[in-house]
């Protein structure tokens, strides 16, 4: 068994990567193309940077070009907590890629429930045809195992990593049996901002995980849909994309993954 294989993002019957391809670290597009090729077709993209991350703009426009929009899962978070700034920013930034529609609204980042302007101001964006669904993104983890159960929301960011498993207690219990009920989830910070890559953040005489690591921990769980991955360069992307080969972790590996985990984080083992 690999992570080659697609899989439906919750109740939105989009079918997914389970490795997905973030715009913030700046990769070129020729790297996001190679992943969109070996079948990482989840994209987030944030309208709101400045420049609206040109290499993931430029990787926008080719694979419409080439007729593969259709292929495309394009996530645009909104930051702007604003109905009015956030369309005009996200139809700004499709028009920059020649686009015409995002396939998920992300908002984000709330540590609380947004308001219910904000809310209606999204759904009302899907009922326009500007997005086909609504998300949200949040560290929040109490938060998003309410939402889950409320169905507003059709997919979640959220972070799960070897060191943060809270998501484990707080969010994955409340998404339901169903996949074709339930919100999709993706996961972020599966390095923990590199931390559970660094030598010197190690247990004694512990070898740092790699990236590709992080991502299978986090994608052997049956709850994670899609785990976001980041690359500043192509090799950094093909490295990456070894996770799509290695498949899930074994009951060993996972106590490894763990174990730093609770290291890094600062965790003591009794």
């Amino acid at each position: 068994m690999t992570f080659n294989e697609p899989i439906t993002l919750g109740r939105t019957g989009l079918k997914v990567g389970r490795l997905g391809i973030a715009s913030g670290y700046g990769a070129p597009a020729a790297a996001i193309e190679e992943a969109f090729e070996r079948g990482c077709n989840y994209w987030t993209w944030g309208t709101v940077v400045k420049g609206y991350a040109p290499g993931m703009r430029q990787a926008l426009k080719a694979v419409a070009s080439k007729g593969q929009r259709d292929r495309l899962v394009l996530a645009a978070f909104s930051y702007a907590h604003n109905n009015g700034l956030t369309g005009m920013l996200l139809r700004r930034g499709l028009r920059s890629a020649g686009l015409d529609r995002a396939d998920i609204l992300i908002l984000g980042y709330f540590s609380r429930r947004p308001p219910r302007r904000l809310v209606d101001g999204a759904l009302a964006m899907k009922e326009k045809g500007l997005v086909r669904f609504v998300g949200i993104s949040s560290h929040n983890r109490k938060l998003l195992g309410e939402l889950a159960g409320e169905g507003e929301f059709d997919v979640l960011h959220l972070r799960y990593n070897a060191a943060h498993r809270g998501a484990e207690i707080d969010i994955f219990p409340y998404l339901g049996d169903e996949r074709g009920r339930r919100p999709g989830t993706v996961s972020f910070t599966a390095t923990r901002g590199g931390r559970l890559l660094k030598p010197g953040k190690m247990p004694p005489g512990e070898k740092p995980p790699t990236a590709a690591d992080c991502y299978r921990f986090v994608l052997s769980s049956p709850a994670v849909d899609v785990c976001m991955s980041a690359a500043r360069t192509v090799e950094q992307m093909r490295e990456n994309l070894a996770v799509l080969d290695a498949g899930p972790m074994t009951e060993a590996e996972l106590e490894r993954l763990r174990r730093v985990g609770d290291f890094v984080y600062g965790r003591r083992r009794g």
